[in-house]
């Protein structure tokens, strides 16, 4: 089973905190659209026939697309590839795009999930991260989706944001747990080189939270979902039972994606790919049939690296019998030595045969797998 990704790299207004590739022009989308489909054409061979459980829209903004242009995706996509017969096939949405007539004919599409960025119940915090919608619209966007048959739901949540207090911080989630939504993201906000928001703190107009603050909320995320039924399954995601992103859990578990549209990703298990970050470039690139794409083979080392980061961000973790097959029984004596300071110091757990980052290790989980990697 493999998944396919589309990047809609449109947005009206850009957020403060985002570096994903975007852009808020929308006078070349009828011609990324057909770029869209001549590479799905082009490419129809990179997943070697493989059955594609998958499909994820993101961004960008897919959400400023009308009905008509997904349709013509679905219909090439339908064309070329083979999809599972329950597939996942999910939409970002932005929450003020979420009107009735555009609802109502998304529910004529094939997606049948739903993933939007509300980031904050509060305006204040949205107007701080430029977000264009407002805390009503959210709500409404959320009621407008189960109107129209759309149970699948998956909101976003950012905590760390300039002044925000735990109060505040609180009242997201026990709104968010309110909504009783099956899944839930919730990303600790960083300041990206280049983005408007470091400029602003480079400039001293922002008051950063306290590293001390931030591990309160993380603790505070999981004790509140936790204690509402919810499942942490990767650091930053939680679901209700069964209720996981099949999608996102594909890249942890290493299988099979094509990307598809500027700065897409793709992975067919010996290298990597991934289109050019420009959306002019990647238009010339497809009407020349000569697809501005770079490429990375996976050698064992990083093979290796990857399948530790990977692994050990979801809550399963790494299984230790798994790991010996797959990397043999030396390997695996050199990965337990390394993990003992972690193990000791509560960092990291090892039962059930597996090796998991605990809570104590989560909010600094990308440094303490970079100390277990091969250099």
């Amino acid at each position: 089973m493999s998944g396919l990704y589309i990047h809609v790299p449109f947005c009206l207004t850009r957020c403060t905190y985002c570096d994903f590739y975007s852009q808020t022009q929308l006078i070349h989308k009828e011609e990324y659209i057909k770029a869209v489909l001549r590479e799905l054409e082009m490419r129809k061979d990179y997943l070697e026939g493989d059955v594609i459980e998958t499909v994820y829209w993101g961004g960008g903004t897919p959400s400023l697309l009308q009905p008509a242009d997904f349709e013509q995706v679905f219909n090439l996509i339908n064309r070329y590839y083979t999809i599972s017969s329950s597939p996942e096939i999910t939409l970002e949405a932005n929450p003020d795009d979420m009107t009735d007539e555009y609802v109502a004919a998304l529910r004529q599409l094939p997606f049948n999930r739903i993933s939007m960025g509300v980031q904050s119940f509060h305006d204040a915090e949205l107007r701080v991260l430029n977000r264009r919608h407002t805390a009503a619209q959210a709500l409404r966007a959320i009621a407008l989706c189960r109107q129209y048959g759309f149970s699948n739901l998956s909101i976003d949540l950012i905590y760390g944001l300039p002044d925000q207090s735990l109060i505040k911080w609180e009242e997201n989630l026990d709104t968010a747990i309110s909504l009783q939504l099956p899944h839930l993201s919730a990303y600790c906000l960083s300041y990206e080189e280049g983005t408007a928001l470091s400029q602003q703190l480079q400039s001293g107009l922002l008051n950063p939270v306290e590293e001390d603050t931030i591990i309160q909320m993380f603790n505070i995320l999981i004790d509140k979902l936790e204690a509402s039924g919810y499942i942490h399954y990767e650091i930053s995601n939680f679901s209700r039972p069964e209720c996981y992103s099949r999608h996102n859990t594909s890249y942890w578990m290493d299988r099979k994606y094509i990307g598809i549209g500027p700065s897409a990703h793709s992975y067919d298990l010996e290298s990597r790919q991934w289109n050019i970050a420009s959306l002019p470039d990647y238009l010339e690139g497809i009407a020349k049939g000569i697809p501005n794409i770079e490429k990375e083979y996976t050698d064992e080392r990083t093979g290796y690296n990857e399948y530790l980061m990977t692994r050990l961000r979801t809550g399963r973790g790494i299984g230790l019998t798994e790991f010996a097959e797959k990397f043999g029984q030396e390997r695996l004596s050199v990965l337990l030595t390394e993990a003992s300071p972690f193990l000791k110091d509560g960092m990291m757990e090892n039962d059930d045969d597996r090796l998991r980052i605990a809570r104590k290790g989560m909010m600094t989980a990308d440094g303490l797998i970079r100390n277990l990697m091969e250099v």
